[in-house]
């Protein structure tokens, strides 16, 4: 789950980090009231939605004075703002945030996240802050440093103080650096964050330490143990589909091909994608009913992708375990008389129940088609919708 970036910095000041002072606004006479508040000679009005790079695409306006504030605020919201990350079709905005504009020396960036290949939670920096991290590590992965945590002991002194000496701090700096990654280290763990980022970190004209933006993810799986958290969802940033599949509790990822895919088990779900892409196609979606679905989960998860007006053919493909395959059929089948289907649904059926399972779809009067194995199935519907990608 995300949050927007004034909702970061309210966390951040629970837990002692450095924010500039400012306010959220959804209007141009609330952020004119907000600038009259600050009382700052300049100011920042910052689109808030969900992906980076919103400067690039107009969303980030230094102003002066609560007038200016007004007519940037009128530009902002209710733009169409396109980033790298919104992709072609942007995000609309609904709220701004309004806050002082402190002038700056250095920047840098900041984050912290978890490492698969190490299975261990890395703090990285970089002199090279306000750039995409992505691109300095394409081209510079020379100025990204890293300390890896042992989650035995979290995060040591020493770590920090190694992170805020490759940003070339010393004296006052570095300890406030020090206690500043302390900090987002405790916020991390304590709130069950997926990642937490600054960029940039700045070192401001009279030698503080700032966090001129805010970035956290937290990890679903630990939010009921967050309701505070979950309180802060913006479910205008989430695609409508993806918010129901939330809903209806189904691990649905919405993807830009024409081929709906329903799987039950991420690693076949990977695999299936995989096959498709093979074959010629592109999946439409990533959806995982879970080794545990009844016929109602499947059935909720089948109405959901022929609800996106992309998808072409529909790629089913079971292997029955804990999820019998008769089970999973008759949720199809429900499903199916429910919905006015209007594509071509490919079924693949291994594992338990299998023959009862195909016996239910051979008899249910729908048109259904029968892959023998996964390969064949992907191409089948590959060839049905016509191979695009």
């Amino acid at each position: 789950m995300k949050i927007h970036e004034y909702q970061a910095k309210e966390l951040f000041k629970r837990f002692h980090i450095p924010v500039p002072e400012g306010a959220m606004a959804e209007s141009p006479e609330a952020a004119r009231r907000i600038a009259a508040e600050l009382g700052r000679e300049q100011m920042v009005v910052k689109a808030q939605i969900h992906a980076g790079g919103r400067g690039k695409g107009g969303g980030v306006k230094v102003v002066r004075g609560p007038d200016e504030v007004f007519t940037a605020a009128g530009g902002i919201l209710g733009m169409n703002l396109v980033t790298p990350q919104t992709g072609p079709s942007g995000q609309k905005v609904r709220k701004i945030l309004v806050e002082e504009a402190r002038p700056y020396q250095t920047e840098a960036y900041l984050g912290l996240t978890l490492d698969r290949n190490l299975s261990r939670l890395v703090m990285m920096v970089s002199p090279a802050g306000g750039m995409d991290i992505e691109e300095v590590a394409e081209k510079h992965p020379d100025l990204i440093f890293k300390e890896v945590i042992d989650p035995r002991f979290g995060l040591l002194t020493f770590q920090s103080r190694n992170l805020a000496g490759r940003l070339g701090w010393t004296g006052a700096k570095l300890r406030s650096g020090t206690a500043l990654f302390e900090n987002l280290y405790r916020l991390f763990m304590a709130l069950d964050a997926s990642l937490v980022e600054i960029n940039p970190l700045v070192v401001t004209v009279d030698d503080q330490i700032l966090a001129l933006d805010a970035k956290i993810s937290f990890d679903d799986n630990a939010l009921y143990r967050h309701p505070e958290i979950s309180e802060l969802e913006d479910s205008f940033e989430m695609d409508p589909l993806e918010l129901e599949a939330t809903r209806q509790h189904l691990n649905y990822i919405r993807l830009d091909g024409n081929i709906g895919a329903m799987v039950n088990g991420a690693g076949l779900a990977m695999a299936t994608m995989d096959i498709i892409k093979q074959a010629g196609a592109a999946p439409a979606n990533f959806l995982d009913a879970g080794g545990s679905a009844n016929a109602d989960r499947v059935a909720r998860g089948f109405q959901i992708i022929l609800s996106d007006k992309r998808v072409e053919a529909v790629l089913i493909n079971i292997f029955g375990g804990i999820l019998r395959c008769d089970v999973f059929a008759q949720g199809v089948i429900e499903a199916a008389k429910k919905a006015e289907v209007k594509v071509p649904v490919i079924i693949r059926l291994e594992g338990t129940n299998k023959k009862e399972g195909q016996r239910l779809l051979d008899q249910s009067g729908l048109e259904f088609s029968v892959a023998r194995d996964l390969k064949d199935a992907a191409d089948k519907v590959a060839a049905l919708a016509g191979g695009k990608k």
